[in-house]
């Protein structure tokens, strides 16, 4: 059956028994009439009326007094529906703020909740767990540069980009919505009036390179001081310096002075590093020749003191008994010189044999045998001082020497002859 068919909503009051067939949808009138009809039956018993009037009981007009029971009813739903409307659920990360005809009554935690409903009692949620972030300077990446916020003015008078970002979270969410209407505008302009004062208290490079942290540290804590002033209830996280750089026209200058800076940083660690190795050095090598001139100070000095005392003690001597003193005095010369020599004088004024002997090479091979090589320490000093003093003879010249080693020749070959 189409629905464009003008009999569609009469179908079924042509059969006389208020009856419609099963293909189609219902008639509304009828269903009216229908549920008029026994409304009114209900109240004619409760009233005392007459009862059925044969088989099929003629269609009633439609009641006033119907209208008003419906009305009730209605209205019983609605006010059901308008007290259901109270409920509400609070998330675990949120807080549920009540108010009573518009003025805050108390808070609510997590959990379904039940409030009269508007316009008595409204709730608002805050969420107090969740981090929020403001960008000051770019928006989403450093590149979307917003430049009124991010240039600044140092305190030697030079203009830097800055771009950070300020994380914060909710410490009282009463404050945060009642006591300031746009509280996340007074964060971005407490942040930007915080990071501008910080700047402009030190120079450009301190805040471009060794005082980046700093600088962000001394800007969260004015923002909060800030904020607790004002009573937003709003509790600052951390603020993260993204990029500080000077402005992109004099970018190339900068460059060129930063470079020139790290030169001459470089070139001054280098001169630190060399008087760092020169100076000891020099230091060391004064010190060493103080002590050699101390040194030498004192053994002059002794020697002098020594010789001194020897001589006096030797003058001492000398007057007591002078020909003794000065035959000692002539023998010990006569010793110290001829020690230093590989001459030996040997007197030949007895009428013995005399077997000539090498007593010179003898005296170097006992002298080079006694350096031993292990210790490395010459004992020549003492086998010069081990070594027997030459005979000496006032009444021998040297030039006999020759002539008896001649003599002790000529005795051996004689000797042979005899033997043979």
């Amino acid at each position: 059956m189409s629905l464009n068919d003008p009999q569609w909503g009469n179908r079924g009051n042509d059969d006389g028994g208020g009856k419609r067939p099963n293909q189609g949808p219902p008639d509304l009138e009828q269903l009216w009439r229908d549920l008029n009809r026994r409304l009114s039956g209900i109240f004619d018993r409760k009233r005392g009326g007459g009862g059925d009037r044969g088989g099929e009981r003629p269609p009633v007009p439609f009641n006033p007094r119907f209208l008003g029971g419906g009305i009730g009813l209605l209205l019983a739903v609605v006010v059901l529906a308008w007290m259901a409307s109270g409920f509400y659920i609070v998330d675990a990360s949120q807080v549920g703020l009540v108010l009573q005809f518009g003025r805050y009554k108390e808070s609510t935690d997590s959990g379904l909740r039940w409030r009269l409903p508007y316009p008595i009692q409204s709730h608002e949620l805050v969420n107090v767990s969740g981090v929020r972030t403001l960008e000051i300077g770019y928006r989403g990446s450093e590149k979307n540069k917003v430049l009124k916020e991010a240039l600044m003015l140092t305190d030697d008078e030079n203009i830097i980009n800055i771009q950070f970002a300020v994380q914060y979270i909710l410490k009282d969410p009463v404050d945060y919505v009642f006591t300031n209407r746009h509280a996340d505008d007074a964060v971005m302009q407490v942040a930007e009036t915080a990071i501008r004062e910080v700047v402009g208290k030190n120079k450009m490079d301190f805040v471009l390179y060794e005082g980046r942290d700093t600088v962000a540290a001394n800007a969260s804590k004015l923002m909060q001081e800030i904020l607790d002033r004002y009573k937003t209830g709003i509790l600052i996280s951390k603020v993260t310096m993204q990029n500080a750089q000077p402005p992109e026209q004099v970018q190339a200058a900068f460059d060129d002075a930063v470079k020139a800076s790290q030169d001459r940083e470089r070139q001054k660690n280098e001169g630190q590093a060399y008087a760092n190795d020169v100076i000891p050095k020099a230091r060391g090598t004064a010190a060493r020749l103080l002590e050699e001139a101390e040194g030498y100070k004192k053994r002059v000095i002794a020697t002098a003191e020594g010789d001194a005392s020897r001589f006096r003690q030797i003058n001492t001597e000398y007057a007591k008994a002078p020909e003794v003193t000065r035959s000692r005095m002539y023998l010990e010369t006569m010793q110290q010189v001829y020690s230093n020599t590989s001459k030996v004088l040997v007197d030949t004024k007895g009428q013995g044999n005399l077997l000539y002997l090498p007593l010179d090479k003898l005296i170097q091979a006992a002298g080079a045998i006694a350096a031993t090589p292990a210790t490395g320490v010459s004992t020549e000093p003492a086998v010069a001082a081990a070594r027997p003093a030459p005979a000496i003879s006032n009444e021998v010249p040297p030039q006999v020497v020759e002539k008896s080693e001649t003599r002790s020749r000529e005795t051996l070959r004689q000797r042979d002859r005899e033997g043979r």
